[in-house]
């Protein structure tokens, strides 16, 4: 239950203060090639075009805008940059906070590193940190389970608070303190058709990036904004558990899972499931997807009519892994939606919650698949920890490919991706963040290079 003790928020800080770990660091690196694939996906998607036309922004291309040499100041292009990490829905997540870190912290460094061009060893650590204090809070806002607050949003705004005056090298105090007061992002967005939590990430982004600038031109904070007895968790999340922000442990960015597959993350452990049972033939006589009752309250939508119903559709993705394989981008457009094939399977699936996979949820998230073929037989497939998982991780050569699959759907060349690849890669010897900003100069030129 929550207790009014001040000091958990200087010890939260303590331990984002720690020196960071070499091998943290180059982790870090993954974070942001993987968030850059993911905005670079959805430049052109309706959400990107309507920030733009909302922000007046040239041709509405905000990841352009964002990410050039511009006349932009950071809170400005963190804004626009923020909308975009979850529109696809391939952006990192952890599991145990139900929070999808990177939406809020990898824009608010990165547009406050490039304005400054810190080092490239002083974004990681500053990334690192960040992502610390949101899993640390976003722990203690889910120990009492899923709430109708948005984490990503409402924890994700603390994590870019502290990233941004990492590398202002404010008071990280202040900075949570004000972040604090800004935090906000409810689930009625994910019950209707808005662009609402792309709005959310990307607020949470911003206010992060003003918190720290706040704190570092002077402007107090509450000290006990998380703790104290009208504090964040004591108002947002009642019955949270504080211990979980101070407890001991290796840095949280090593607990982070990447998405392989363009869908709610809910789906990927039955995505997995089923590309273990799939094979040619007739489409099976039935199918039971058994997992958590938070990926059924989520994903069960055995009729999608957009591309947005199908990433959150257990049918869909299952029916698409059964029959293609591995799930991509296109097999969420209209035209797949009306697959007779895959209406066909998604028709033929049967959702029920297993007990065991629900006690395990948060820390895991699993599924398990059984499949009754048109001659009788039955087959069936369990996936504890979906691919992308720490136990079950994607390798750096799967995070670099999936990097490049999306920054050419978002039409950049190969070249251009392979520049910005390999200034990422460098980051923690490069002296300052010149070589990046270069590569994304040229990515994002006035006339950009088609493939």
């Amino acid at each position: 239950m929550i207790k009014s003790e001040p000091y958990l928020e200087s010890e939260l800080i303590r331990f984002c203060q720690r020196p960071v770990a070499p091998e943290a660091a180059l982790r870090a690196r993954f974070t942001v090639l993987d968030w850059l694939g993911c905005v670079f996906a959805a430049r052109h998607s309706e959400v990107a075009h309507a920030m733009g036309r909302a922000q007046h922004v040239p041709n509405d291309d905000i990841v352009r805008a964002g990410l050039s040499s511009t006349k932009y100041d950071a809170q400005t292009a963190v804004l626009w940059l923020g909308t975009l990490g979850n529109v696809l829905e391939m952006d990192d997540l952890h599991r145990a906070s139900i929070l999808h870190p990177g939406d809020a912290i990898v824009p608010a460094a990165l547009a406050v590193a490039l304005r400054q061009l810190s080092t490239g060893l002083d974004l990681l650590a500053a990334l690192t940190r960040g992502y610390e204090a949101a899993i640390r809070i976003g722990r203690v806002a889910a120990s009492g389970g899923y709430t109708s607050f948005y984490n990503s949003s409402t924890c994700g705004v603390f994590g870019a608070a502290i990233a941004a005056s990492d590398l202002l090298h404010g008071s990280m105090a202040d900075a949570l303190g004000q972040a604090g007061m800004m935090a906000s992002g409810i689930w009625q967005c994910r019950l209707e058709p808005t662009f609402s939590k792309q709005l959310a990430t990307a607020q949470a982004a911003r206010s992060g990036v003003l918190a720290a600038e706040l704190a570092a031109a002077g402007f107090p904070g509450a000290r006990a904004i998380l703790t104290g007895p009208m504090g964040f968790f004591a108002s947002y999340y009642p019955k949270a558990d504080t211990a979980q922000l101070i407890a001991p442990g290796d840095w949280a960015l090593h607990e982070m899972s990447f998405k392989p597959f363009p869908a709610c993350r809910h789906t990927h452990p039955a995505i997995s499931a089923a590309m273990n049972l799939r094979e040619g033939g007739t489409a099976p006589r039935r199918m039971t997807i058994e997992t958590y009752s938070a990926a059924i309250d989520f994903c069960d939508a055995p009729h999608p009519t957009t591309p947005e119903d199908a990433r959150f559709s257990l049918q869909h993705t299952v029916a698409v892994a059964l029959s293609k394989g591995a799930p991509n981008i296109a097999d969420f457009d209209t035209d797949a939606l009306n697959d007779p094939n895959l209406t066909t399977l998604r028709d033929r699936v049967e959702l029920k919650v297993a007990p065991d996979l629900d006690a395990a949820f948060p820390q895991s998230y699993g599924a398990r698949i059984r499949i009754e073929a048109q001659d009788g037989r039955v087959r069936d497939a369990t996936c504890p920890a979906a691919w992308g998982d720490p136990e079950n991780p994607m390798q750096e050569a799967d995070i670099i490919a999936k990097f490049h699959t999306n920054a050419a759907y978002g039409g950049l060349s190969a070249p251009q991706a392979d520049r910005i690849l390999q200034a990422v890669l460098a980051l923690p010897d490069a002296p300052d963040l010149s070589a990046l900003q270069s590569a994304l100069d040229a990515a994002f030129a006035p006339t950009p290079e088609f493939p």
